[in-house]
């Protein structure tokens, strides 16, 4: 009997909300808020220089020895339970087998001379020190080609590192296209080499506000925008908050959070064709499983976002657990599947060094606390009085939609932020992760996006252009 009750309890809430969001009665529309410069960094930065400096990672070499030493006293694992593999989360029997190459083969000096490949730099905006890639493309000498400045950010638990293998890719002009991107590639404020806040309030509308003013510190006034996880969020908001300095938003998680989709997504559980076809019925339905594997992978969502000091502290104390913490995500965002294999799927998709160098950003710049507060701040009751996360973005967007994504939309959905939506690519494979995991894939989108909007722009001047010809041809005065 309770499964009907809680049913027409979610009818009953649906319901209610849906009537809520049609109805100014009831909801007024959300107003565009006006987010200051806030200066978010210690008041011995407000003398700060605004220079854009080179950077490079080097680490204290001490630093790297006592991680080894570290590595080398580990206190024995209590052994998994019998047939769990990774549902308990990470096997302590496979991350002894990370340990042991970490350990043994993973060779920091190399793996940090291939990060500072590309070009790094830092810059003090509002009171922090901003890191960032900043690559510039290859330009063919045989054609004109457009260099079109795009902005690409990360989320947790990834870094820099996620984007390594398809900066190449989107600094070098496909044959077939007269465009090409010069790439900036941030480290989130409080992720990696950025400063975090010394203050409370810093979450991904105002982290919004501190990029945008990197691209304008770069003499960039409109660009393009690309992210995932917490990065999808924030071009979401940054496109919502300043458009005319986004000309589009390509994003690999998109996800509209509001009263209609609600309603719509629980009336579909009772016949989903009224809310999405029958071929990609299983990116809603059942409800059952998806809230269930919500609840199932969102335990350290409440964690961070109430006491991210706490487990922060735990981790910052402890390489080896910080190895765990984040190397669990990357097995199960990837794909939840893999949970239930021996050694979580892990090297699918990446190799042992790529997720070592990851967990190495976190490690030498002691940022893992600064990063999970980021969760406490953007979903404080302040941040989310502002509404920022349902403003309607009016630029031309993007989603690149991967099956093994947790979070899944149909396009009517996503088209009640993103009225602009101009392409949703159902991606063949691919996970969370996605520059990391497919970089040839979500490069090639990006491209087709573009595109796109190049030729709308162009299309757009042309008329603008014959207007105005038409307005000065009728007005030039007859002869006599």
């Amino acid at each position: 009997m309770w499964k009907p009750a809680i049913f027409l309890v979610l009818i009953a809430v649906g319901l209610t909300h849906y009537l809520r969001s049609i109805s100014g009665f009831f909801v007024s529309e959300p107003q565009v808020p006006n987010l200051p410069d806030t200066f978010w960094g210690p008041e011995s930065n407000k003398k700060a220089s605004h220079e854009i400096r080179p950077f490079k990672i080097n680490a204290p070499p001490k630093l790297i020895e006592d991680l080894k030493q570290q590595l080398e006293n580990v206190r024995p694992f209590v052994p998994p339970l019998e047939g769990t593999n990774w549902t308990y989360g990470i096997s302590s029997k496979y991350l002894s087998t990370v340990l042991n190459y970490w350990r043994t083969q993973y060779n920091w000096s190399e793996r940090q001379k291939l990060l500072n490949k590309y070009p790094q730099f830092k810059t003090n905006i509002q009171g922090l020190d901003i890191h960032f890639y900043h690559v510039k493309p290859q330009v063919p000498k045989d054609r004109k080609v457009k260099i079109l400045p795009l902005l690409l950010l990360h989320g947790w638990p990834g870094s820099v590192v996620e984007f390594q293998k398809i900066i190449p890719m989107l600094t070098t002009a496909p044959a077939d296209k007269n465009f090409v991107f010069e790439v900036i590639v941030p480290s989130l404020p409080g992720y990696g080499f950025s400063d975090g806040a010394v203050r409370p309030g810093l979450g991904a509308s105002q982290i919004a506000v501190v990029m945008k003013n990197l691209m304008l510190r770069l003499g960039h006034e409109k660009f393009y925008l690309q992210g995932g996880d917490w990065g999808s969020i924030i071009v979401a908001n940054l496109a919502a908050l300043f458009p005319d300095h986004v000309i589009g938003v390509h994003s690999n998680m998109c996800f509209v959070n509001n009263a209609c989709n609600f309603f719509w997504h629980v009336v579909g559980s009772i016949y989903p064709r009224l809310v999405v076809s029958q071929e990609y019925e299983y990116y809603l339905y059942p409800m059952s499983k998806h809230f269930s594997l919500l609840l199932e992978e969102s335990g350290y969502f409440h964690i961070q976002a109430t006491k991210p000091d706490t487990i922060g502290t735990a981790l910052t104390a402890s390489p080896v657990g910080l190895a765990a913490y984040i190397l669990e995500k990357f097995s199960t965002w990837t794909n939840s599947e893999y949970k239930h294999r021996e050694d979580g799927g892990l090297l699918e998709k990446f190799t042992l060094d790529e997720l070592l160098d990851n967990v190495m950003i976190y490690y030498v710049s002691n940022s893992i606390t600064t990063s999970v507060r980021l969760y406490a701040e953007h979903f404080s009751k302040a941040n989310r009085a502002l509404g920022i996360d349902n403003l309607p973005v009016h630029v031309p967007y993007a989603c690149a939609i991967f099956p093994e994504s947790e979070l899944k939309q149909p396009e009517s959905f996503l088209e009640k932020r993103f009225p602009k939506l101009i392409q949703a690519t159902r991606v063949a494979r691919g996970g969370h992760f996605a520059a990391f995991e497919e970089p040839t894939i979500l490069s090639d989108d990006v491209f087709l996006f573009v595109e796109k909007v190049e030729r709308q722009l162009k299309e757009e001047q042309m008329k603008a252009s014959a207007a105005a010809q038409k307005q000065t041809k009728e007005q030039k005065p007859k002869k006599a």
